[in-house]
């Protein structure tokens, strides 16, 4: 019997939020000055509480504390799952400080330390499981070869960083990005740490002394180059190690975002600006953007450094942040969003006849409701009275024991549910903004279905994003192409227009890894024959009312968004060669196990 729940049947996920925190004094001046011993604890836990947004699925918490002597633990980790991941971290972290150790009286209390890490996951490649809940911990008896890792990332070329790791006599255990990864640069860490050993023995050191020459003289500057350098994809790498190192860094196109702040106590890092704005009570100058390629570094004596790890690619930063996942309270985000309802205004007003009298404006929960408000701001530049109402609201979350196929539609109906009489049926337009349309389930066996009880007129849905055609490998859920709505029209319009032969073209052009021959697919159809399309696509059954879809073009996305110019979902051009030759074998795998098959 499978459990699912409705409400989450097309929510994209994303991955994932980190939130780090660096004290940069003595912990009994926190204690002193803000009355708790544990005033990092606080600001990670409020850091990552307002990214819970950005995973649902998992948390973990790790901390090192620098000062810890021999014999005691100095590196803490807790990791937990399910939505309520992050209350049940704290409370067991919680537990811990408040009850020490019996075995162990002489260590301290638990997570009592000067480096903090914080991470929030979303799956995007299947795997589940506390296993691959971040942190990841790489152990040794070394203080300085110990390693946590946390990050925000997809890699899009780990089976060749695995044929890599083989090749150098490593025996990895798990086959995922992530243990690749510390595997890696946990190589290379192990490395740095014997060149500085070297040091050490040839100025005469020993015992402790070589520890502390090792902890004091580890760069990890050298281990980023050397690990980072094997990578493609999207990604902001956090760690730190036993010896009090902490990094972030940048993937060199700048795909995923991180901020950070820092003064003379404290530095901080996360994924969103508003989010350290908010914990710190910062204005937004005082926040600074991680640049592509660029790592902040802190060594153990708490002296930070920007580092240019590796050069800076072409700038792709993904507009899908801005446009749906991170959190519409940064103000240049939410301007944008506003831009982007308000340049739709024209093609608006020519869906609905230029009949603003007889029409009522909504919105999709929640993501949208910006946007929303940046339309209806630019209808009412030509008319100034607009009816806004909120038509659309996100029900509770169903969940079900049931599997029946009519049961489970039924529920899935009742995701949305709508305000009656809102619409006057026959006489008004309904007109409803979302912040994109992917698969269209959501908005066939749902949205529409339950617009349809109204009784308007004429529905217009309008996507603040363009039309989505190719997949993603950079973080965000969207690995296969045969999913996309717009792909689906695409596909059936060539079928009626007896052109399969383009498919077997491009299924070729993939073969050969051209990473042009995707967007050939679509090259036959406008905008307006892929919507038309769509929209016969999504219909439910027995609904007679007109529909017509709304996209944003991609002249109007890059206009609204300036500064994230990463649009490859949109376009098809992907900004590193991995991102290209997975999106060509996403294409093919359709191809060998569906198209192939259909035509025999």
């Amino acid at each position: 019997m499978l459990f699912f729940n409705v409400g989450q049947m097309e929510a994209l996920k994303h991955e994932c939020g980190i939130a780090m925190v660096r004290l940069l004094k003595p912990l009994e001046f926190y204690e002193n000055k803000y009355g708790d011993r544990h005033y990092a604890l606080g600001k990670l836990y409020l850091m990552m509480e307002k990214q819970h947004n950005r995973g649902q699925e998992g948390a973990g918490v790790a901390c090192v504390n620098i000062h810890q002597s021999p014999g005691h633990e100095y590196m803490y980790r807790e990791k937990a799952e399910g939505k309520d991941a992050i209350t049940k971290v704290f409370d067991t972290i919680h537990r811990q400080i408040s009850t020490p150790d019996p075995d162990d009286p002489c260590a301290g209390p638990a997570f009592n330390g000067e480096l903090f890490m914080g991470h929030l996951r979303y799956s995007t490649t299947g795997k589940g499981g506390l296993k691959f809940v971040h942190p990841f911990l790489r152990r040794n008896n070394w203080r300085a070869k110990n390693l946590c890792l946390c990050g925000n990332f997809n890699m899009t070329n780990i089976s060749e960083v695995f044929d890599y790791l083989i090749s150098k006599g490593q025996y990895p255990r798990v086959y995922s990005d992530t243990y690749i990864l510390l595997e890696l640069m946990g190589h290379r860490l192990d490395r740095e740490a014997e060149r500085c050993y070297r040091e050490a023995v040839a100025t005469g050191l020993e015992g402790q002394a070589l520890t502390e020459y090792i902890d004091n003289h580890v760069d990890m500057c050298n281990v980023l180059k050397s690990t980072l350098s094997h990578f493609d994809g999207g990604y902001v790498m956090c760690g730190m190690t036993g010896s009090g190192e902490m990094f972030a860094m940048r993937d060199p196109w700048g795909i995923r975002p991180a901020f950070y702040y820092m003064d003379d106590e404290i530095c901080a890092i996360t994924s969103e600006r508003p989010v350290l704005q908010t914990t710190f009570n910062l204005q937004q100058e005082s926040v600074r953007e991680l640049l592509p390629g660029q790592a902040i570094i802190i060594n153990r004596k708490g002296e930070i450094r920007l580092e240019q790890v590796m050069p800076a690619e072409k700038f792709a930063a993904c507009s899908f942040e801005r446009i749906y996942f991170s959190r519409g309270n940064d103000c240049d985000i939410h301007q944008e969003r506003k831009r982007l309802g308000f340049q739709l205004r024209d093609r608006i007003l020519e869906a609905i006849g230029g009949d603003v009298e007889n029409t009522v404006f909504s919105y999709i929960p929640n993501t949208a409701e910006v946007a929303y408000h940046g339309m209806v701001e630019g209808i009412r530049t030509v008319a100034p009275n607009v009816r806004a109402e909120k038509v659309v609201w996100k029900d509770i979350k169903l969940r079900t024991f049931i599997t029946e196929g009519s049961t489970r539609n039924d529920l899935a109906a009742h995701v949305y549910d709508i305000t009656f009489n809102s619409i006057r049926p026959g006489i008004d337009n309904l007109v409803v903004m979302d912040d994109s349309i992917v698969r269209g389930t959501t908005m066939r066996e749902s949205i529409l279905k339950i617009l349809g009880r109204l009784q308007p007129k004429k529905i217009v849905v309008v996507s603040s994003a363009p039309q989505i055609r190719y997949p993603d490998f950079y973080g965000i859920d969207m690995g296969r192409i045969e999913e996309f709505i717009a792909f689906q029209a695409c596909i059936s319009l060539l079928k009626e227009k007896k052109m399969e032969h383009l498919v077997d073209e491009v299924y070729e052009g993939c073969r050969q890894m051209r990473t042009d021959a995707l967007r050939q697919l679509y090259e036959p159809f406008s905008a307006e024959e892929l919507n038309g399309r769509m929209v016969e696509l999504l219909r439910p059954e027995g609904m007679d009312c007109p529909i017509e879809l709304v996209f944003q073009s991609l002249e109007g996305l890059h206009k609204a968004i300036p500064n994230n110019p990463g649009d490859w979902y949109f376009s098809g051009h992907y900004p590193t060669k991995g991102g290209a030759r997975l999106a060509c074998r996403s294409f093919m795998d359709w191809y060998e196990k569906s198209w192939r098959i259909e035509k025999q």
